[in-house]
């Protein structure tokens, strides 16, 4: 497994970068949050949140039980904004827009929407067509299991290696967490990594994302969660 990416240092967090493929938790040996404490045995860390096996991208470790126990709140009060990339070989059934439900076990360990139900997800999106593919920008304003894969397959867009949840075989699985942005003793933080794993990661996807996502100030629609639903994100 290659060397792990920091992209910031804090007294009192590190933001670092998880690989596709590579489990949170050592399920299959050694997983990548006990990696970084190995390869950093000077330093704790806390976890604050994860990303599933075949999600890549920007992860928070807290460095002491304070911080961690403050990130766990404002992870609960919705403080944090996350983005994520997607590709699916298949065109949604609509391309823009919120998608929201009630998350339910399902068979071989899957989850599916339904319209009834506490376990509420809201996740929304933006979307561009690009060399056979669609590429997806992600808001999830809350933080359920395989909310965003789950999300694309109801629209009939499942994720680009996510075999899971029949989005065929891929040289990766492409969802990458992009962006996280929050405020920590009043100081504004916001990080950014474009996924460096992934043929359908390119150069010139990278250009189209820029062009279509990054640059234009997106207009997100507007979405209240349930008080019940207090999940982090």
């Amino acid at each position: 497994m290659s060397n792990i990416e920091i992209l910031y240092q804090h007294a009192d967090f590190w933001v670092v970068v998880k690989p596709a493929g590579e489990s949170f938790h050592s399920e299959d040996g050694v997983g990548f949050a006990q990696r970084l404490q190995n390869t950093f045995p000077e330093q704790t860390f806390y976890p604050v949140h994860r990303l599933d096996k075949m999600t890549s991208g920007i992860m928070l470790f807290a460095t002491h039980k304070q911080a961690a126990a403050q990130f766990g709140a404002m992870f609960a009060e919705h403080q944090f904004e996350k983005r994520y990339l997607a590709v699916s070989a298949s065109k949604p059934k609509k391309k823009q827009g919120t998608i929201a439900g009630a998350m339910q076990p399902s068979r071989r360990g899957q989850w599916k929407l339904t319209s009834q139900g506490d376990n509420f997800a809201v996740t929304q999106l933006f979307s561009v067509a690009f060399e056979r593919k669609r590429y997806f920008f992600l808001r999830p304003l809350t933080g359920k299991t395989h909310q965003i894969r789950v999300a694309l397959k109801s629209l009939g867009a499942p994720i680009l290696g996510d075999t899971r949840y029949s989005g065929g075989e891929a040289d990766r699985g492409y969802l990458h967490a992009y962006s996280l942005a929050f405020t920590w003793q009043a100081q504004a933080y916001a990080f950014q990594a474009w996924p460096e794993q992934g043929e359908a990661f390119s150069a010139a996807a990278k250009a189209i994302c820029q062009t279509h996502f990054f640059e234009p100030s997106l207009s997100w629609p507007k979405f209240t969660i349930p008080k019940k639903n207090t999940s982090p994100l």
